[in-house]
């Protein structure tokens, strides 16, 4: 097992068909304990205990909030002891044109994805840092890649842009404390974001793009997430993993 005697946190967790939700399952299956973090306290108690073996949790944290991400911090590391590993997977999305974003539209999406991402990192980094060992992951997108994607408008790839940049930033600057910072950028997953909205004429066309010629699925992501986690990426930081089915080739 991977993460055998290994603590992790997870952000956006409790969608039962979410990519968060996924990569907990993964790494509880490798002997991992997990805290799950989400907006409704019902749902991350019940994702929490459908994970396989035991000692996982389920706590409400609104990641907007620095207030709420370091009162998070303080409830996992008083159940937990440590921490080792932190997924920043919280992330909306909306289909808005550039024209036609709001202020609203862009406080929203920018907020959960890149200012959630800031101060959960925030949170955890100083216990990781008195340890001097680290994992975090951060989800960011291929659409911060190619300029936009399917369901993600401009403002949309732009907070997953700017995650890219600040995850190689705490690359940089926590290197030297052994904290590991890396991303993941998928492409079209078949979650509860995309359920629905996907018709099979676009499916279609959206597959001519695809080399594997199938849209990705959580599990997809959440092994890429559990290969940034172990030691099996001890020398990787500041790392992009593409997990897109070839739809961007470098």
């Amino acid at each position: 097992m991977l993460l055998k005697g290994k603590t992790a946190v997870i952000s956006g967790g409790a969608s039962v068909r979410g990519i968060g939700l996924a990569t907990a399952r993964l790494f509880a299956e490798h002997g991992a304990r997990v805290a799950i973090l989400d907006l409704d306290r019902h749902a991350c108690e019940a994702a929490a205990a459908s994970l396989p073996g035991a000692g996982h949790s389920g706590l409400v944290c609104d990641v907007t909030d620095r207030a709420a991400c370091i009162a998070a911090a303080t409830s996992v590391l008083a159940a937990f002891g440590q921490v080792d590993i932190l997924i920043n997977n919280a992330g909306i999305t909306q289909p808005v044109k550039f024209l036609d974003i709001g202020p609203e539209n862009y406080d929203a999406v920018l907020d959960v994805n890149l200012r959630g991402t800031l101060y959960l990192s925030q949170a955890f980094i100083p216990h990781m840092r008195a340890r001097r060992a680290g994992s975090i992951a951060c989800m960011s997108s291929v659409s911060a890649q190619r300029g936009g994607g399917v369901f993600g408008g401009p403002h949309y790839a732009a907070a997953k842009g700017g995650v890219l940049g600040l995850a190689k930033a705490m690359a940089r600057e926590f290197g030297p404390d052994g904290i590991r910072v890396n991303c993941v950028t998928p492409g079209l997953i078949q979650t509860d974001i995309t359920g629905g909205k996907l018709t099979d004429a676009m499916r279609a066309d959206i597959l001519k793009g695809i080399p594997l010629n199938r849209l990705g699925d959580a599990a997809d992501v959440a092994g890429a997430f559990l290969f940034l986690a172990s030691s099996l990426s001890g020398y990787i930081t500041g790392a992009v993993i593409d997990v897109n089915g070839g739809m961007l080739i470098h």
